[in-house]
């Protein structure tokens, strides 16, 4: 590719620089004190997009922090519509004590950045910036059509998305979504995302009385709030390790063999990852599945918070009245929160202790999203990675959640994943870091995607994917 390598020779200090600066500025989307700061991110990038020769814009709905419009239609219809998806907002800091250096003022230490957003997810669209922004300064052209959504409250849970997209939807029209805020399954290993887990999430209010009793008294003679709930929750999984609720299987697409071979193919320690994990002693979960497969491609459930009666300092000998939970569900292709959230509720109160009442709140949910590895995109990206990094990628799953299949049902569009943070990165905990290394090599992806998704097969399938009219 046209003077790409000397981009990086020549120019790689000023768009560490360059991104740096944009790092420095706090667009924490979850707390109101920064809501100016969020704007100033958007405008940032507005900025450096308008100025490399795109049409740019900031785009929001009432109540919504601003996301980043931008696009390059220079390519014709004939060409495919390439969205590049990522956001600009970040993280809270806290504790603002763990950090080497403020978490705002950016830092370059034996070959990383050290900012809030290095990594999630300022440092992967300035690398889409980058790539788009040479090829227009040395070909005057894309050989795709070009356009960027941005999004400012991704950190925040996207509340606003689907209003978003309702709003703006005709902005961001094409034929696939590349999304740079995934990423690699380590260094050396060069994955690519196939699919992102959905999730359903539900608080538990549990009664047994009007209030707590004197355990002298009653204990023994009526039901406990707080071993209510523990016997409630102790039987959301059956022996083998699946959700035993009558029907939250039915939609679930299976694993294909070649995606299990893929998934083995991945260099696994399950020692070293009980450490990563904080030292665990075990690995459980469902029969029949490995650890990454469970992660990436099998529907779980976590109780996320459990609390009842006395807490404090000493002892204080009641039967509570009262037991609450929190339980998330993460979600596979193609099982919907709206369809299972009945399922749940009618589990609980089907299997609720005698004597307890339960009210099942839902605090909402986001559905799955998947593309076969075998799509002409995803094989696309396959090949840009492999030309980047030099080693042909592996396909994995995400286990996280996002917007992205808000993005596809809005746009009509498939998803595809060209990311490279690693995990290492420390995203969303003090010393966020991106390995300068693997932010040239995304930059050189994602230029090779643009011109892989140009070339004559996919472009074909693509554009002949198209809904007629």
């Amino acid at each position: 590719m046209v003077g790409l390598d000397s981009l990086v020779d020549r120019h790689g200090e000023e768009l560490v620089a360059e991104l740096a600066q944009w790092c420095a500025i706090p667009s924490i989307s979850t707390d109101p004190t920064y809501t100016a700061d969020v704007r100033r991110s958007a405008e940032f990038l507005a900025g450096r997009l308008d100025a490399a020769g795109l049409a740019a814009d900031l785009l929001d709905v009432p109540g919504s922090a601003p996301a980043v419009w931008a696009e390059w239609l220079g390519a014709g219809p004939g060409a495919p519509t390439i969205t590049i998806y990522g956001h600009h907002d970040v993280q809270p800091v806290d504790p603002v004590s763990d950090w080497d250096n403020p978490p705002f003022e950016p830092a370059v230490r034996d070959g990383w950045l050290y900012a809030r957003g290095a990594s999630d997810d300022k440092g992967q669209i300035h690398f889409q910036l980058a790539a788009v922004r040479h090829l227009l300064a040395t070909q005057g052209r894309l050989p795709v059509n070009v356009r960027f959504l941005v999004e400012g409250e991704e950190e925040a849970g996207s509340p606003n998305i689907d209003a978003f997209l309702a709003a703006h939807a005709g902005r961001f029209g094409c034929d696939v979504i590349v999304v740079s805020d995934t990423g690699m399954y380590a260094e050396g290993v060069p994955s690519l995302v196939t699919g992102m887990r959905g999730m359903a999430y539900f608080q538990l209010d549990l009664r047994t009385a009007e209030v707590d009793l004197h355990s002298g008294s009653f204990g023994g003679a009526v039901p406990n709030a707080a071993a209510a709930m523990v016997e409630l929750l102790g039987r959301l999984r059956d022996d083998a390790g699946r959700i035993a609720i009558p029907g939250w299987y039915d939609d679930v697409v299976p694993l294909t063999a070649a995606e299990r071979e893929q998934f083995a193919a991945l260099p696994f320690d399950p020692v070293e990852f009980a450490a990563t994990a904080g030292g665990v002693t075990a690995l459980p979960g469902e029969a029949g599945f490995s650890p990454l497969e469970r992660i990436g491609a099998r529907p779980t459930v976590d109780v996320n918070g459990l609390w009842s009666g006395y807490t404090g300092p000493g002892s204080k000998t009641i039967v509570p009245a009262q037991a609450h939970a929190k339980v998330s569900f993460r979600l596979v292709a193609d099982q919907d929160p709206a369809t299972l959230a009945p399922l749940f509720e009618q589990w609980v109160a089907d299997n609720a202790p005698l004597g307890a009442e339960v009210k099942v709140t839902s605090m909402g949910g986001v559905r799955p999203c998947l593309t076969p590895i075998d799509h002409p995109a995803n094989l696309a990206a396959g090949r840009a990675i492999e030309r980047a990094f030099g080693v042909a990628p592996l396909f994995t799953r995400e286990g996280g959640s996002g917007p992205e299949r808000a993005l596809s049902d809005a746009l009509g569009a498939p998803c595809v994943y060209v990311g490279a943070m690693l995990p290492e990165d420390r995203i969303h905990a003090p010393n966020e870091r991106f390995k300068l290394s693997q932010y040239f090599a995304g930059l050189h992806a994602a230029v090779y995607a643009l011109d892989e998704l140009a070339g004559p097969d996919v472009a074909g399938a693509l554009v002949a994917a198209r809904p007629a009219g």
